[in-house]
């Protein structure tokens, strides 16, 4: 058994065979949480895992690039969202009522992202503040409802690590959960698990070389994840399931297999052990 920990069949790219997806990945024997990044994924998502009894799970919440600031001009992706979207205030009581389903097992994915930013010095404090500002309002509906947390970080390790450590002293707050899709150095990396985190591994490390920080990283802190459908790992010929004819084929959970495999090449180890490590871990952290 895998649990895919981080995919986003909720998103546009599988409007179209989303229950094909899922069948043959329960049959398969993996489990998946789908991620919400505003409030129409998360919606969504809860949506879909209420269709299932077992193995589908959902996170809800607000992505930083969703969020808004008024200070950058928000990307359109089509696989994640049919029309041309606005940016997104934070409305903690309608994300509440939605996280009390009972499907949903996480408040994610939300952090920080500074990817996409402003190219004056002062609206970039601004515009990092507001980030910070919803983060911390997000981390208090986690503690309010007693779930873990999805974290996404892009080019803001340093401060998500900040902003984690002042939260946790000024409140004595005990937060639980994941660093989703980890890109950062060692140092780093250390700073989360010292601070109680799992990391997330999925189709990046085919990309990055990520073998230091996953040799180091204790068996019990690892996830595995697929993002999709994003970061496709590469897979053989006869495995490919291209749904859309195209030349560009679309990440989906069953392929967290393949991302399981490198890490158990990486830690020498079996890749039954990385898959009932992995699963023990993501069933202690969203308490299925």
């Amino acid at each position: 058994m895998l649990i895919d920990t981080h995919a986003h069949l909720n998103f546009n790219a599988f409007k179209n065979d989303a229950e094909g997806v899922i069948k043959r990945t329960l049959e398969n024997d993996i489990w998946v949480i789908n991620i919400g990044t505003k409030y129409e994924t998360s919606k969504r998502a809860v949506e879909i895992a209420q269709r299932y009894p077992q193995g589908i799970f959902a996170a809800i919440g607000l992505h930083p690039i969703h969020l808004e600031t008024g200070l950058v001009k928000i990307k359109n992706d089509l696989e994640e969202i049919e029309v041309k979207t606005r940016e997104e205030q934070f409305d903690y009581q309608k994300y509440k009522e939605l996280a009390r389903n009972e499907k949903v097992v996480a408040i994610g994915e939300i952090g920080l992202d500074y990817y996409y930013k402003p190219k004056t010095k002062r609206k970039l404090e601004i515009f990092k503040e507001k980030q910070k500002t919803i983060l911390c309002q997000q981390l208090d509906l986690a503690k309010d409802l007693n779930l873990p947390v999805i974290f996404h970080c892009r080019m803001a390790h340093d401060d998500l690590i900040e902003v984690l450590k002042l939260k946790m002293k000024n409140e004595k707050l005990k937060i639980n959960g994941v660093i989703h899709c980890f890109t950062g150095n060692w140092g780093q990396a250390e700073e989360f698990l010292n601070m109680g985190f799992y990391l997330g591994f999925n189709g990046i490390i085919f990309k990055l070389n990520l073998d230091e920080i996953i040799k180091k990283t204790p068996l019990d802190r690892i996830l595995t994840e697929t993002d999709c459908p994003y970061l496709m790992p590469p897979i053989g010929e006869n495995q490919r399931i291209d749904q859309r004819k195209s030349a560009a084929v679309r990440n989906e959970p069953l392929f967290v297999k393949y991302v399981a495999e490198k890490i158990a090449k990486i830690k020498k180890i079996s890749y039954e052990e990385i898959a009932e490590i992995t699963t023990n871990n993501a069933k202690k952290l969203f308490s299925f």
